[in-house]
Parts: C-alpha cells; sequence; structure tokens
C-alpha cells in the first residue's frame, strides 16, 4: 500500500495549490480527482472558460456596437464553434501547465473518486487503498437544483450546459440574479440573445452594496436585460424544443409563464461532500452540507483538514487558494493564515463590479460611524479616453481613524483595480494613505485616488 505524507481530494484550485505548496515544503504528496484532468469546476466548466466567453462576447459587442464611433467601420459575423473551440483551447492548455507543476513537483496524481475508510487510509473507486499522514478535503461545490426544474444541459441547463450552447438561443430566461447568471447571460446577450433574469429577491446581487447595486441595475437594464424581481420559479416543462416557466410573485403569489429557448438555472452551489465517507468515519458536518473545521482547518479529526467550499465562507476559488496554502504550512509546523475580511469578490460583466469589506449597511447595521468617499469614472480622463465611463469607485473609512473599511468598484477592469485597496487594507491603511500615494496619469487608478480625496472632500477633478 501505498503511503503519501498528504493525500488531497479534489485537484481543482484549492486542492492543486495546497499540493504545490506542500510539496514545496518537502511533503509526499497525491491529488486525487475524480476528472481526467485536473483544475476542478473553476478551470474546467467554470471561471476559466466563462471569462474567456466574456472577453470574446465583448470583443464581438464592440465590433458591431461601437467600433463605428471611434471610426473603425466592420461588420463582424459570428462564428461561434469557433469562439467555443478558442474558449477549450484555453482551458485545455491550461490544464496541461497544472500537469507540468505535478511533474515538476514530483505529485502524484490518482484518477478516480476517493473516500475516506478511516482517519488515515484512503479507498480508490472501491478498490484500491492509500495511507496518508494528512487528508486534506478539497472537492468543491455542485449546483443547487431548482425544484420543479429539470436539468437536461440542451433545453434546460446549468452552467456547464451554458458554456456548450451550440446555437445562441434567441431567448435566454436566466434563473438567479447572481454573480454566475448575470455573467453567462451577459455572454448570451451579447452574441444575440433577448435574456430574462429571474431573481427570488428583491434586487440582484444582494449581497452587493446597496448603491452600488442599483447602479449595476439600472447599467445591465440599459444593454439590454430584464429582470423579474421579487419572483419565484415553479416550475419549467419542455414544449416543442423550448421551455415554459411557471412563476409567482413572492408577495402576492400571482402566477405567470415565460416561454424561452433555453433556461439557465443558476441559483447558486451547495458543498461537494457526498460520497466521501465522512458519515462512516465520524467526521462532524456543519449546515448546509459543509464540512465543520476549528480556525486551523482541522475537523474533529486533527489530521485531516477541509478547505474551500465544503466549509464556511463565500464560495471564491481564491478564497480555497489561500485556505488550502495555510492548511499545509500549519500541517508543517508553520503559521499559516487567512483575513476573511479581505476576500475580494467580483463580477465580471462590464463594466465589472468589484468589493470588499463592509458594505454600508454592514456598517449601519453594526453602529459603526463611517465616512463616504465616491469619485465616477466619468470625470476621470482615461475612462472617458476609451469611452468606459460607466461606473463609480466608493470608499468607506472609519470616521474617527480613517481606516479603510471597504471598498466598492462599478466600472472598467474593477476586479483589477480592488486589489490596489485590498493592498491598503491589508495592512491597516487609511483613506489618507491612499489620497497621498502618488497615482500615474492617465489611469483608471486615479479614481480610486480621488475617491479617497473625496473621504473627506477634497477630491481635485469634481
Amino acid at each position: 500500500m501505498q503511503e503519501f505524507d498528504l493525500v488531497v481530494i479534489g485537484g481543482g484550485p484549492a486542492g492543486y495549490t495546497g499540493a504545490i505548496r506542500a510539496a514545496q515544503l518537502g511533503n509526499k504528496v497525491a491529488v486525487i480527482e475524480k476528472r481526467k484532468t485536473l483544475g476542478g469546476t473553476c478551470l474546467n466548466v467554470g471561471c476559466i472558460p466563462s471569462k474567456a466567453l466574456l472577453s470574446f462576447s465583448e470583443k464581438f459587442e464592440e465590433a458591431n456596437n461601437h467600433f463605428a464611433d471611434i471610426g473603425i467601420i466592420t461588420s463582424a459575423k459570428l462564428d461561434l464553434a469557433k469562439m467555443l473551440g478558442k474558449k477549450d483551447k484555453v482551458v485545455e492548455d491550461l490544464c496541461k501547465g497544472i500537469e507540468g507543476l505535478f511533474a515538476k513537483h514530483k505529485i502524484t496524481k490518482i484518477t478516480g473518486l476517493g473516500k475516506i475508510v478511516d482517519p488515515n487510509t484512503i479507498e480508490i473507486n472501491g478498490t484500491e487503498q492509500i495511507r496518508a499522514k494528512n487528508i486534506l478535503i478539497a472537492t468543491g461545490s455542485e449546483v443547487i437544483s431548482v425544484p420543479g426544474v429539470t436539468v437536461d444541459e440542451k433545453t434546460i441547463v446549468s452552467s456547464t450546459g451554458a458554456l456548450a450552447l451550440q446555437a445562441v438561443p434567441k431567448e435566454m430566461v436566466v434563473i438567479g440574479g447572481g454573480y454566475i447568471g448575470l455573467e453567462l447571460g451577459s455572454v448570451w446577450r451579447r452574441l444575440g440573445s433577448c435574456v430574462t433574469v429571474v431573481e427570488y429577491a428583491d434586487r440582484i446581487v444582494p449581497a452587493l452594496d446597496s448603491e452600488i447595486g442599483k447602479s449595476f441595475h439600472k447599467i445591465l437594464e440599459g444593454q439590454g436585460f430584464k429582470f423579474m424581481l421579487s419572483t419565484k420559479v415553479l416550475k419549467a416543462e419542455q414544449k416543442n424544443g423550448s421551455a415554459v416557466l411557471t412563476v409567482s410573485g413572492v408577495s402576492d403569489n400571482k402566477e405567470s409563464q415565460i416561454s424561452a429557448d433555453v433556461v439557465l438555472v443558476s441559483v447558486g452551489r451547495k458543498p461537494n461532500t457526498e460520497g466521501l465517507g465522512l458519515e462512516t468515519v465520524g467526521v462532524k458536518m456543519a449546515e448546509r452540507g459543509m464540512i465543520e473545521v476549528n480556525d486551523y482547518f482541522q475537523t474533529n479529526y486533527p489530521n485531516i483538514f477541509a478547505v474551500g467550499d465544503v466549509i464556511r465562507g463565500p464560495m471564491l476559488a481564491h478564497k480555497a487558494e489561500e485556505e488550502a496554502v495555510a492548511a499545509v504550512e500549519i500541517m508543517n509546523g508553520q503559521r499559516g493564515h487567512v483575513n476573511y475580511g479581505l476576500i475580494p469578490g467580483v463580477v465580471y460583466t462590464w463594466p465589472e463590479v468589484a468589493s470588499v469589506g463592509a458594505t454600508e449597511e454592514d456598517l449601519k447595521k453594526a453602529g459603526t460611524a463611517y465616512k463616504v468617499g465616491k469619485f465616477p469614472f466619468l470625470a476621470n480622463s482615461r475612462a472617458r479616453s476609451v469611452g468606459e465611463t460607466d461606473g463609480m469607485v466608493k470608499i468607506l473609512a472609519d470616521s474617527k481613524t480613517d481606516r479603510i473599511l471597504g471598498a466598492h468598484i462599478i466600472g472598467p477592469d474593477a476586479g483589477t483595480l480592488i486589489a490596489e485597496v485590498v493592498a491598503y487594507m491589508e495592512f491597516g491603511g487609511a483613506a489618507e494613505d491612499i489620497a497621498r500615494t502618488c497615482h500615474a496619469h492617465p489611469t483608471l487608478n486615479e479614481a480610486i485616488k480621488e475617491a479617497a480625496l473625496a473621504v473627506d472632500k477634497r477630491t481635485i477633478n469634481i
């Protein structure tokens, strides 16, 4: 029987990152992954292919709708098969890259389903067994189903199916107004679909700062999105190659029907913990199928760790990666740490939306006295020069200490811009620190400096 210092169950962002870090620390490592390729949901059917299609579809929309505004006269035609092929090539190349990293660090990859049979033994595909000093569970998450709605990945699709549609649907309904639904809805709207978003809550992406969320909603409506908020999906029926959804108002229960060529179900994800043998071994579970862990990512078995989507916290690849590195360093006697107050979130629509730290609603609820600084991209010279003026930067700072408590950006490249604020916050920075830092001109980052200046009502360019 093979023996390892660490066996990781799951080869996604958390799994492969943790495995590489463990190998760097001198561990003999094996990773068990059910897919033939490494990278997990994020790389294979999630973050990466969706961002590829978001980029490609944005270029298509620019060519059709915006090039003429800057004196470029063209007529773009869509070759969907080639676009999907390019997306697949991006995924393939990155998967090969991880395989190369495994070879470099002498990590053993095992293809199959891993099941824990005792605290030091993992069974693979019900036959082979391997031994491990430590076990890291990093199996990620899977899509949540909607009662009355059956996914067939043709007419009614999950995010996986939405990445591989063979034709642009004339009408698309997205069930769920969160990150994934809005991103994939954006892809197909740009390529020609009429997109309607059905959301149970009274606003899209409810976790966003309310002011930012309202602005986001308005911008997406301007792009052609239709929204049905405070609406519950009761069932979906397939008729003549299309789908008919029965919905009702959350408050009045008034029913109506919506027809669409394709329905995308995107109401969230749940931990992928079934079939791991956790109940048999006696690993303590938390709510909604999550694994209970302590501050060191340990389960009730000190040598069994869990990270990523299977434990509490936002289901984000970068959060999972940070946890995996921290867990591996802890099991090797180091001081791994994750600052959960500074996990940025990004919606990769256009414009992008990025947030870190507290919202205004959070601060009001906590009774924290705060100051607000805002700066619109309309007043930023770089945004004006490239024709991307929607949105703003919003910074929240403590009224007494000026310490940055939160930042929210809606605008071009918001996902990249937010990193600057995260770095300041990581080191306990104040709005004044950003305001007195020289920013290159002309750049989008200047909007962050101006928002920081606005915290003390001394912005320059408005």
